[in-house]
């Protein structure tokens, strides 16, 4: 059975999308930590991180590091975190999130709530930055 991911990456689900290419794609977290919070995904439906190949897994890193680097200008803060944990949905990600301190990044905090225009505005204001 497909991945909630996987449905997205096939569009069978939206999501409010910040890059893609034909590997990777990454997009908003609807139950986000931060403003800017970002998942960054491989298209190749993986579950856990390190069983990706070698050639995906630093693809990924890459795509990553480019998306990090437009969301810090987005929404400037002292470093842009990055966790792997992959619990939650068996198709390996990483989450991308704006923090100033360690605790901006503890994932047992209240998620924010936006409207879906607020979320449309945070993804396109990310782009612009790409």
């Amino acid at each position: 059975m497909p991945s909630i991911f996987t449905k997205i990456i096939n569009g069978e689900i939206p999501c409010y999308k910040i890059a893609e290419d034909e590997n990777y794609i990454a997009f908003l977290d609807i139950f986000p930590l931060k403003k800017g919070h970002t998942l960054v995904v491989p298209k190749k439906e993986i579950d856990y991180m390190f069983d990706l190949d070698s050639e995906t897994y630093q693809g990924l890193m890459l795509f990553t590091k480019k998306i990090s680097e437009a969301i810090r200008v987005t929404y400037p803060c002292n470093r842009i975190g990055m966790a792997v944990i992959g619990l939650e949905v068996p198709h390996a990600h990483i989450h991308l999130v704006p923090i100033n301190t360690m605790n901006d990044m503890n994932f047992a905090n209240d998620k924010l709530t936006y409207s879906k225009e607020e979320f449309i505005e945070c993804a396109e204001n990310i782009k612009r930055n790409l």
